[in-house]
């Protein structure tokens, strides 16, 4: 069992056993890109009651560059959106657009799904 909280420390992490204050796992976690290069750009309705998204998955990017990236491709549609745990969200059916302003960036995206 791993050690999650001592009286001299307080709460501990349990993968490198250090005070969460002084843990490296955290630190390591947040400069780590989310995606894999595999750039894939589809269309869902799903959970957002039949209204259509086009999602970009897969970039391996950190946050900050994934919100600048966001920011181009809404303001390339035209509309809104938002960037959740490393997927870009752009409101809207605009595969194309997307997929034309991020080869214009030099990625190599495909279209998956329909």
């Amino acid at each position: 069992m791993a050690l999650v909280y001592s009286t001299e420390t307080g709460r501990t992490c349990p993968d490198c056993r250090n005070a969460l204050d002084r843990c490296s796992c955290k630190a390591r976690a947040a400069g780590q890109a989310l995606g894999d290069g595999n750039v894939k750009v589809t269309r869902s309705t799903k959970g957002r009651g039949g209204k259509c998204v086009t999602l970009v998955t897969g970039l391996a990017m950190d946050a900050m560059a994934l919100a600048v990236l966001g920011k181009q491709l809404r303001a390339a549609c035209g509309s809104g959106g938002t960037v959740k745990d490393g997927v870009i969200e752009v409101q809207g059916d605009h595969c194309e657009k997307v997929m034309e302003a991020l080869q214009k960036q030099g990625l190599k995206p495909k279209r998956v799904g329909g």
